[in-house]
């Protein structure tokens, strides 16, 4: 009697790396390689995430592939996938896991049923090994957008958070804020002061109070009504682009805790698009981006665009 299960094994992982010798397209090259297992047996184990592409478990059938591209086939079980449309993994090793968060999505959090991010990548790290956990590293605003770092390991969790600014060698961020500042590029330099009973932050109205925040900014475009900020942080006060940025009279969009009146997308217009750390086991410098979201540059591009 023909057994028709072809994957999906218990035991130890059996996966097979293989190249392109020229482009081509991911079903075609998986027939070549795998034959003589039937067509449907192969596009099975594509549908059910046997097939990776230089790391990434795909399930389209027309990926484009060059020689350069290395395709994995785990013969035994599926590849670990994040399902998760709020979370998207930028890079992985053995030690660390970065991720860009979307707006609305908590790094953390006490409620045990809420989805957080790492509550969602802790699910995604137990498809690999039922004893994993995603160690917050740092965090980002519930409405802020952006790159995420989580350790493997409480120990290096531990040496990430209590020496992070030792590791990070640049945070910027992208913010759409309204009006225009007066000044097209400009470094803020405000003491901050945290009120536990409002959860709201404030700039300290004494010398001698408060924690020193740095935040500098470059105008990228405006229209008067709106403007696209390239910024920079040198220190990592709670909330301090936003508390500093309301200071000068130009809150981030969406922002209604610190001022803003606007909400041109639904969302705070706040996105962490790249950072630069220190690994701390390989000691290699490492650099991250994610993309700005394009309706930040829409929102902010000269009315004559804006009218197309």
């Amino acid at each position: 009697m023909r057994n028709n299960k072809r994957h999906g094994k218990k035991g130890p992982n059996q996966i097979f790396h293989y190249s392109p010798v020229e482009d081509t397209t991911l079903l075609p090259f998986l027939y070549m390689i795998l034959a003589p297992k039937s067509k449907s047996d192969i596009k099975s184990m594509l549908a059910h995430h046997h097939v990776a592409v230089n790391g990434q478990p795909l399930t389209q059938f027309d990926t484009p592939l060059t020689p350069r591209d290395r395709v994995s086939v785990n013969f035994t079980r599926p590849f670990a996938v994040l399902r998760a449309n709020q979370l998207h993994i930028i890079y992985e090793d053995k030690y660390l896991v970065v991720v860009e968060k979307a707006a609305g999505l908590l790094t953390m959090g006490r409620d045990t049923n809420k989805k957080t991010a790492q509550s969602l990548l802790t699910d995604y790290l137990k498809q690999k090994d039922a004893r994993s956990m995603a160690y917050v590293c740092h965090r980002l605003d519930q409405y802020t957008s952006g790159i995420l770092v989580f350790a493997k390991d409480p120990d290096l969790q531990r040496e990430l958070r209590y020496n992070w600014d030792n590791y990070v060698r640049e945070r910027s961020y992208t913010a759409v804020v309204e009006g225009c500042p007066e000044m097209t590029q400009q470094e803020l330099r405000h003491n901050l002061v945290e009120n536990s009973n409002n959860m709201m932050v404030y700039v300290a109205r004494k010398p001698d109070e408060g924690r020193l925040a740095v935040t500098r900014y470059r105008v990228v475009q405006n229209n008067n009504y709106h403007a696209l900020l390239d910024i920079q942080i040198f220190t990592g006060r709670k909330n301090q682009i936003r508390v500093q940025l309301a200071e000068i009279g130009n809150p981030v969009a969406g922002d209604r805790k610190y001022g803003g009146a606007t909400n041109p997308i639904g969302r705070l217009m706040l996105h962490n698009h790249r950072l630069s750390i220190v690994h701390p086991v390989t000691h290699e410098l490492m650099h991250f981006e994610a993309p700005v979201p394009a309706a930040f540059r829409k929102v902010t591009a000269p009315t004559s665009e804006n009218e197309d």
